[in-house]
């Protein structure tokens, strides 16, 4: 007992935590305890407004702008953080403690390579010099079995792969060995072959350090792979804590079992219309090419009104780039895109106004889809002045319709700001704006990715009713077939700027499969402790990452 308590690294107890709301201070975390042991990894998971990123922040003794902790203890290795000086908790943070963040495209500066912002932590804190460094980063890049390890580190961020780059974020926070990570939703914008290379990276990476982490996310499968304890938290207060086999086995709370069983909707499977219909969108043997690259070859896929197509691949599969080509933001080189049977022009600039009003996107990252200094009036007023010439109050009028259909009451959502809402409500407004142009067409690319999966059964399920009310057709990129599983009519598959597979869902979920879509289908992590293990037991380690990375 005595050895075990000397083995506590983090010990939180009544965290409190404090946010700034309509000019007062309002407690969002309430009372939270923690303790994690050298080489230990606990799981934080809970919808969003949990407090989850709050409290991982908080283990690093930081609070983001406009919240403070307001009591308790949160002692890292004997020291109290709550009251140690600010420069002594800098000198901690990279040195000592980690933080990986969800978007590595966002988080590496694009102007600097990847080894040059790995090694200025250990140079700053004098821990390594500058060649000794580097040479730690290509090691560390061939444990994470990173591609060409002594050369990767010499590319730009914007030359490397998703999975890639959140392999080396991970390589970073490992460059001076510190004793504890906070990795927050790491993988939740990946598809599902990355995401298995990088879950087992940081799972080894944890391993061979000894280092002590906590694993933020919302995706209960992916916590099943990574940590030994899970605590359960929901808006601010613990649910229930356990060792996490226990806790899939048999959950205590009701909340608990409720996210267990969450992503519970199906929608009816449609079927082509008989006869001679017409597809709202044909795509028609395109070709594309960035520069002399091509990226496309010989795609051809058709939607109808009224019916979801879900575009699935692994990043770089070209799923987004033949949304480009649809809305003609890039010319194919080869073949036709057809809107109700007529040929679109290749270049949006030569479309007529009706034309692109048609075709509409949500995108995946509401965060910034949106501009956090315009009023939501004005977002969704923007598109519906613009298409359908609405002003005063006729553009009001339409614009409180639209919040309506989505759910959101408009007088209290009218004259916010997108920084006042949850993500669930920033991406309601994102379809909100897309309806505003009163489209036939819209494409959802990953519009659920960044979600938890309680508010993304809610997306969806206002998709759905708005797809049967107004009868669009979607087209549905994304890497997460338990999405597919829930809201598509049709599946195409793509791999490398082709398609290798499509027809109606229920076939495509049956054996026999092409042999990739059978690795995207044995690449969804389930809820076993040991689904990772199995996966790497059967692959082999070295074949694991083989698809992510070709």
């Amino acid at each position: 007992m005595e050895d075990n308590k000397k083995n506590v690294l983090l010990e939180i107890r009544d965290l409190r935590i404090e946010g700034y709301s309509d000019e007062k201070w309002v407690e969002i975390v309430h009372g939270i305890d923690l303790t994690l042991h050298r080489g230990e990894v606990m799981g934080l998971i809970g919808e969003s407004g949990a407090g989850k990123s709050t409290i991982g922040l908080a283990a690093m003794g930081y609070a983001r702008d406009g919240c403070r902790i307001s009591a308790g203890s949160v002692e890292f290795d004997g020291i109290e953080l709550t009251t140690t000086p600010e420069s002594d908790k800098r000198a901690l943070r990279g040195s000592r403690i980690a933080y990986v963040a969800q978007s590595a495209a966002a988080s590496f500066n694009p102007a600097h390579r990847l080894i040059d912002q790995h090694t200025e932590t250990p140079v700053h804190y004098r821990i390594k010099k500058r060649m000794e460094s580097q040479e730690d980063a290509m090691e560390l890049y061939e444990k994470l079995r990173l591609p060409n390890p002594r050369e990767i580190g010499f590319r730009y961020p914007h030359q490397v792969s998703g999975g890639q780059l959140q392999r080396a974020m991970t390589a970073m926070a490992m460059a001076c060995r510190p004793d504890l990570i906070i990795f927050d939703e790491p993988t939740t914008a990946l598809d599902v072959t990355t995401q298995i290379e990088v879950l087992l990276a940081i799972r080894d990476i944890v391993d061979q350090f000894d280092t002590a982490a906590i694993y933020i996310t919302h995706d209960l499968a992916v916590v099943a792979q990574m940590a030994d304890t899970i605590k359960v938290l929901l808006k601010g207060d613990e649910v229930e804590e356990s060792d996490t086999r226990s806790m899939l086995e048999s959950p205590k709370e009701d909340y608990t079992k409720s996210l267990w069983a969450v992503r519970s909707f199906k929608r009816d499977q449609k079927s082509r219309p008989a006869g001679d219909a017409i597809p709202v969108v044909s795509v028609k043997n395109i070709d594309a090419s960035y520069g002399p690259v091509p990226v496309l070859k010989n795609v051809s896929f058709d939607i109808y009104a009224g019916m979801t197509v879900a575009v699935v691949g692994e990043s770089g599969s070209g799923k987004s780039t033949t949304a480009r080509c649809i809305t003609g933001l890039l010319p194919p080189t080869k073949g036709s895109i057809l809107f109700n049977g007529e040929e679109l022009p290749a270049d949006y600039r030569k479309r007529s106004k009706d034309q692109l009003r048609q075709a509409q996107m949500i995108y995946q990252m509401a965060d910034t889809a949106l501009n956090p200094k315009v009023l939501i009036s004005e977002i969704i007023g923007r598109p519906a002045a613009f298409y359908g010439g609405l002003k005063g109050t006729a553009l009001k009028a339409r614009v409180d319709e639209l919040l309506d259909l989505i759910e959101l009451e408009p007088s209290k959502y009218y004259n916010r700001y997108p920084p006042e809402l949850s993500g669930g409500q920033k991406q309601r407004i994102g379809i909100a704006r897309a309806l505003a142009a009163d489209p036939t067409f819209i494409i959802c690319d990953e519009v659920t990715s960044a979600l938890d999966q309680l508010v993304a059964e809610g997306i969806l399920k206002l998709l759905d009713r708005l797809q049967k009310e107004l009868n669009l057709a979607y087209m549905f990129i994304t890497h997460d077939l338990a999405t597919v599983r829930s809201i598509a009519d049709e599946v195409v598959v793509m791999k490398e700027g082709e398609v290798v597979e499509q027809g109606p869902k229920n076939e495509m979920f049956k054996p026999p499969h092409h042999a990739y879509t059978d690795l995207l289908l044995s690449s969804v992590p389930e809820m076993d402790a040991d689904w990772l293990t199995n996966v790497v037991e059967q692959r082999g380690v070295d074949n694991i990452g083989e698809a992510a990375d070709t």
